[in-house]
């Protein structure tokens, strides 16, 4: 019988963490970690995650700020916006909010964002440094992030391990690889085009699934004793928020597995909050 990650409860732990930090900071530095997420558009699901950002940063002390642009906003608007943050001293950590519109590129606007105030960790800055494993201080992507505190707090060691990434987005996939090689595990990076995924997935001591799709693993995908982390949101046949994997199939033959709702997704947004403090308290040392 599987060990359940407890999201929910790792990422009160985290915002409790957090907290304490800001606290810490604004009694010893007199700095209050400021945090801008920019929206463009009306799209019902960025409006929800948006919310959920703003009220938890708000409630943990961080200074949130949440800027509203309009659907036909330009690029070169919403770059002088960026800009702007860029430039504002009471702003640690700058976020432009998944997706934008046609006539926006979003890979200009990640370019734009300076490194150190990169708080989702997309810039190919701290995207080199991470694929390099630096040894500098530089944000990574909240979600992989989320998931090595996962790892750490429940003492599953990826040192030597056979690791398999299922899926190969710049959000999830990439860093969340790049992360598991730099804690000494064998990665393998399974993509649609993958021939036979059972072939790794049989032979894998920890599976991270981002796919986004329907019954990715099952229990004949893989071996006894093994680590699955769901990082898959899906709507199931009966109009239920599940992930990836078939969460109760595979429950009585691996060691750890997350359940969807209430593993990966709380540990996102905590991570976004303990970021945005990082961010702060290594812009003091910068300025030293």
């Amino acid at each position: 019988m599987a060990t359940v990650i407890d999201g929910r409860a790792l990422a009160k732990k985290l915002n409790q963490q957090t907290s304490e930090r800001v606290k810490k900071m604004q009694e010893n530095d007199g700095i209050t970690p400021g945090l801008v997420v920019i929206i463009v558009g009306e799209d019902p699901a960025s409006q929800r995650y948006v919310r959920n950002k703003h009220r938890t940063a708000q409630r943990l002390g961080i200074n949130s700020i949440v800027k509203q642009l309009p659907e036909d906003v330009s690029e070169e608007e919403l770059l002088k916006w960026v800009d702007q943050y860029n430039n504002d001293p009471t702003v640690h950590g700058i976020l432009v909010q998944d997706p934008l519109p046609d006539q926006i590129n979003e890979k200009d606007i990640t370019r734009a964002i300076l490194p150190e105030k990169d708080v989702d960790g997309f810039h190919p800055i701290n995207v080199g440094k991470l694929f390099l494993n630096d040894s500098t201080k530089y944000p990574v992507s909240c979600t992989p992030k989320g998931i090595m505190t996962m790892f750490s707090e429940y003492h599953i060691n990826l040192e030597g391990k056979n690791t398999v990434m299922l899926g190969r987005s710049a959000i999830v996939g990439k860093p969340m690889a790049a992360l598991m090689l730099n804690e000494g595990a064998s990665v393998s990076i399974l993509h649609r085009l993958t021939k036979d995924i059972t072939e790794y997935t049989k032979n894998a001591d920890v599976i991270v699934s981002a796919t986004g799709q329907l019954h990715t693993l099952t229990k004949d995908d893989v071996k006894e004793g093994a680590t699955v982390i769901d990082v898959g949101q899906n709507i199931n046949e009966a109009g239920h928020l599940v992930g990836d994997v078939d969460y109760d199939d595979l429950f009585d033959k691996v060691a750890y597995i997350t359940p969807v709702p209430g593993g990966v997704g709380p540990m996102t947004i905590a991570t976004l909050m303990q970021q945005s403090v990082d961010l702060a308290e290594w812009s003091i040392h910068r300025d030293d």
